[in-house]
């Protein structure tokens, strides 16, 4: 096990995963224990510690029951965890092996003993990288941490001490004038930090700013000191004055990656490379900076590769795609899609999310070409970044995003040599020494481009090379009489491709401007489709594709053709200069209907999968398709569209996405009716926005839809009624899925009344569902199963059904499911009684739904959480963990939901003695079941009052609830199982004391519900 201090107290499991320790004062024990990590503390000591107000009146009870709690916490954490904290005459010790303090200091003591500067420099990396925030800082204001936080923070700054001179000596002068100067104004007494501060600014050119400086430091040390600066300082001004040779130096680079390796080297970069690597190790926002073309991405790629700068995850988002001027919120979007966060409105904005996802990852996002969204780049960025601490960004556009803190790194034209050999290595060329002043005059003339060059080289292959320097004279005469002053990518890159584009025969032409119409490419079966036409048979297209891939035009990748950013730009002009912009982009819009029209009946199905991983593929093209018709009014394609891909958006939890293209879609048409309105709808319904009239349902599949979006909140009669509609439509028409997921809504709608009949109505639409190959309906039926199983008591089963949708929605893909499948597992550890695998079920679902933020997934770990705690008797931390979620389920309107929590809630007021407040809760929870007239949440409400009532001391009023609460449960057919009764048991056992209590028990389970309810509301 692991431990923590250099930041907020914490505990890791060898493998990585947090320990919850609860309470302040265990975790204020903890915290002792590891500040004195040299032997036992004494217990009267800790006893001071934990209680420097006022001590309790048996210390060393009080004392030894924080100690059985730690090492409750410990224990269920890990095998073993318990033996760590051990008694020894005087006090308590933590057997404790691997402390990140004790490891940051080894760390420093090494880097200290090591020569080598670049080993010395990545000891002191990983030791800084311990930190995760001021030492203790929940302990900021502990007396008894004072000396440890002191004495950790100084290490911390001879370290850092330590690190800037080491970098200084690899040449990483220009970061450090950033990095030190706020270092300095919280210490501005540090004679090692000024002269590192000093040096820097001197070998950056800044000779006069290190100047004066010094003056400066020199004055504030003879006003807060009266001293001058020490010999150091003085030698070094004077090395300054003289502009000394001795204080240049070099710099070396470091290396680490957990991205793939691109596909071809990169030439002329190692410096850059190293540089930049160097400045993410220091600065949170770096951007690559440069002319299209320049190698920007290959750069970043490389940068991270073999090693990020940062360490943890490493992600690359991908902007091409991206509609120019596109909002904060789609750019956010296109973030979160590639991260795997759930479109949950309900959770806030996209950005929100992404936020939300990465607040305590480690992690280095690449957003790769940010120009044409430079706006929504940066305030996505800006947010990100104050959001998610360890988060570090490294942009790739043509234009800076202009942030405060912004780092940018201008990626220039390769020199003369680097571009030599970058087009020689790629031409496959060893020139003889008639061919060097050719080769020369080509990487002169070709500005260096990357890309240029690797495009020229493709002609090199079937070309004199002298020859290719004589083209390469006319097209520049051409460019610089009719575009002088114009962008530099258009006196430099568009001359390339304009010559590439010129040596390309007419079909070879047609079909490479017709590939721009593509936003995130295509598959060979698309490219014959929209590139077709004219002077292009189908039948050719896969010829001229490969011709474009073998001259770098094209790029083949996973199976699909995509053109790079600027080939694609300069594509689309050609398109429109021939006048088939609209009708190619109609044509790519009319394939893509008929794309999703073939898929949607076959994600219900045993494709289910592979037309899911299709679609995914396809998602960038839907969009751009969606966005043509719109445009052009085409209001019968977009309605064909939207209807058809309405499905997939939800299985994969794109909401915003969808509620967009359907308002779109809507606006277009707005009096028209069909299933795109009742979409509508059930986006809004699923988001948990009201929807205050909704549409008329024109099929079974409108009713069933509507039904399914509206289950948990608002009026479940009219849900029933759809359902009911719905279902005998189905089955009049033969439709075995539609039967099957009628099925599984009736059998979800409420787990009271005729358990049997549910779990008849589970059973049938999950073989309906297996019949069909639908696996996300197998995963919802058999989420079902469990519950019902749960319900009856039968935990042994409810656990291996969970574990049973948990697998089939890991192999789907259905990622937001699998947080929700490890809370109910959780919630079975727990009414079997192993509240700590309950515990870790629970959190582990907690984590994982908070990456992906989705909320209800967040919610249903954090109340499993609150159930433990309470089981576990820590009711100030149940109430913490279940307030936000009564607020929560409030704004939703979800009344079953809210019942439960207000009951726990109640409980757990009631178990810390606290009357008035489990009065009003349980009243509340009572008020909001009866509105459901759902049993079971009616039959809580009573036991809560009951428990209420014994606290008050009027036990035969308890027994009488009871009693309604028994009869209430017989009425649904779902008599408390033995996990679920620990609660009952033990209000019973209060009451029974009184003995009148058999004769108010049956009174009250004789008495109409609905009027002993009236008797405690009032």
């Amino acid at each position: 096990m692991r431990f923590g201090v250099l930041g907020v107290l914490s505990v890791w499991t060898d493998d990585g995963r947090p320990v919850r320790v609860p309470e302040l004062k265990v975790r204020t024990l903890l915290a002792e224990l590891l500040i004195h990590d040299d032997g036992p503390v004494p217990a009267d000591k800790l006893a001071d510690d934990l209680w420097p107000d006022r001590l309790p009146a048996d210390p060393a009870a009080s004392l030894q029951v924080r100690v059985s709690q730690l090492r409750r916490a410990l224990s269920a954490a890990e095998p073993g965890g318990r033996a760590l904290v051990a008694y020894q005459p005087p006090g308590y010790l933590l057997r404790a092996t691997s402390v990140d303090s004790r490891r940051f200091l080894d760390l420093t003591a090494r880097a200290r003993a090591t020569p080598a500067p670049r080993a010395r420099a990545e000891l002191l990396s990983d030791a800084l990288a311990l930190w995760r925030g001021p030492a203790l800082a929940d302990f900021a204001d502990a007396p008894f941490a004072q000396p440890a936080i002191a004495r950790l923070e100084s290490a911390r700054l001879a370290a850092l001490e330590d690190q800037a001179e080491v970098r200084l000596t690899l040449g990483d002068h220009a970061a450090l004038t950033t990095e030190l100067a706020p270092l300095l104004d919280r210490h501005p007494l540090r004679e090692r930090l000024w002269a590192a501060y000093l040096l820097a600014l001197y070998r950056s050119g800044r000779q006069g700013d290190a100047l004066e400086h010094y003056r400066r430091m020199r004055d504030l040390f003879a006003a807060e000191l009266g001293v001058d600066p020490g010999p150091p300082l003085v030698e070094l001004h004077a090395a300054m004055l003289s502009q000394d040779p001795s204080l240049h130096a070099a710099t070396a680079a470091r290396t680490r990656t957990n991205l793939p390796a691109p596909v071809a080297g990169l030439v002329g970069r190692d410096q850059l490379v190293a540089d930049t690597r160097e400045l993410l190790s220091t600065s949170r926002l770096v951007t690559l900076h440069g002319v299209g073309g320049v190698g920007k991405t290959r750069l970043a790629l490389a940068v991270c590769a073999p090693a990020p700068a940062a360490p943890g995850e490493v992600w690359m988002i991908e902007l091409t795609g991206a509609a120019p001027g596109a909002s904060t919120q789609e750019v956010a979007e296109r973030v979160a899609a590639t991260l795997g966060v759930r479109d949950d409105a309900s959770a806030g904005t996209a950005a929100d999310r992404v936020a939300d996802s990465l607040r305590g990852r480690r992690a280095l996002v690449v957003l790769d070409n940010c120009e044409h969204v430079v706006e929504a780049a940066a305030e996505l960025a800006e947010l990100l970044l104050s959001r998610a601490p360890q988060l570090t960004i490294l942009t790739t556009t043509r234009e800076p995003l202009g942030l405060a803190g912004e780092t940018v790194v201008t990626v220039p034209p390769l020199d003369g040599p680097d571009a030599v050999e970058l087009f020689t290595t790629r031409a496959g060329l060893r020139p003889t020494p008639a061919e060097t002043e050719p080769v020369l005059a080509v990487c002169a003339r070709l500005d260096g481009i990357p890309l240029a060059l690797e495009l020229a080289a493709t002609r090199a292959r079937t070309m004199p090379v002298h020859e290719l320097a004589a083209r390469l004279d006319d097209r520049f005469r051409l460019l610089g009489a009719g575009r002088r002053g114009g962008p530099a990518r258009q006196q430099t890159l568009r001359a390339t491709i304009d010559w590439s584009w010129h040596l390309l025969g007419a079909a070879e032409q047609a079909v490479l401007r017709r590939l721009a119409v593509h936003a995130d490419g295509c598959v060979r079966e698309t490219a014959e489709r929209v590139c077709a036409g004219g002077e292009v048979r189908a039948e050719d297209v896969p010829d001229l594709l490969g011709r474009l891939v073998g001259r770098s035009l094209v790029v083949l990748s996973g199976g699909r053709y995509r053109l790079l950013e600027s080939v694609a730009a300069y594509c689309a002009e050609r398109l429109a200069e021939a006048g088939e912009s609209g009708e190619v982009r109609l044509r790519h819009a009319r394939h893509f209907v008929k794309l999703a029209e073939r898929a949607a009946p076959r994600l219900f199905g045993h494709d289910q999968r592979r037309w899911l991983t299709i679609l995914d593929a396809e998602s960038a093209d839907i969009r751009a398709a969606l966005e043509t018709l719109t445009g052009l009014g085409e209001a019968d394609l977009a309605h064909r569209l939207v209807d058809a891909v309405a499905w997939y958006w939800y299985l994969r939890g794109r909401l915003g996405e969808a509620r967009r293209a359907v308002s779109a879609v809507l606006s277009l048409a707005p009096a028209r009716e069909g299933m795109v309105a009742v979409w509508r709808a059930a986006l809004e319904l699923f988001a948990g926005s009201a929807v205050e009239a909704q549409p008329e349902a024109v099929s079974a599949d409108g009713e069933w839809l509507l039904a399914f979006a509206q289950w948990g909140f608002g009026d479940q009669d009219v849900v029933e009624r759809r359902l009911g509609r719905a279902l005998a439509a189905f089955r009049e028409a033969g439709d075995a899925w539609g039967e099957a997921a009628a099925l599984m809504c009736l059998a979800r709608s409420g787990f009271s009344g005729d358990l049997a009949a549910r779990r008849r109505d589970a059973e049938r639409a999950h073989a309906l569902f297996r019949a069909a190959g639908d696996r996300w309906g197998q995963v919802k039926s058999t989420e079902i199963l469990g519950t019902l199983a749960e319900v009856a008591g039968d935990y042994d089963l409810a656990a291996r059904l969970h574990r049973d949708a948990l697998g089939a929605a890991e192999e789907l893909g259905l990622w937001t499911e699998l947080s929700l499948r490890l809370s109910a597992l959780g919630r079975i550890a727990m009414l079997k009684g192993d509240l700590a695998e309950s515990e870790r079920l629970h959190e582990r679902a907690g984590r994982l739904a908070e990456e992906q933020a989705n909320l209800p997934a967040m919610e249903f770990a954090q109340v499993g959480l609150g159930l433990v705690a309470r089981r576990q008797g820590h009711y100030d931390l149940a109430e913490e963990l279940l307030r936000p979620w009564a607020e929560w389920w409030r704004r939703l309107g979800g009344t079953d939901g809210l019942a439960f929590v207000l009951a726990e809630r109640g409980f757990a007021a009631e178990q810390r003695g606290n009357l008035p407040a489990a009065r009003d809760l349980h009243l509340e929870g009572l008020a909001v079941a009866m509105g459901t007239g759902e049993a079971r949440a009616i039959a809580l409400a009573f036991e809560g009052l009951a428990g209420v009532h014994v606290l008050g001391g009027d036990l035969r009023r308890a027994a009488e609830l009871l009693g309604a609460a028994a009869a209430a449960r017989e009425s649904a057919g779902a008599p408390l199982p033995a996990g679920e009764r620990a609660d009952v048991d033990r209000i019973s056992a209060a009451a029974a004391r009184d003995d009148g209590f058999a004769a108010s028990y049956a009174r009250g389970h004789s008495s109409p519900l609905a009027e002993v309810a009236e008797r405690e509301l009032g």
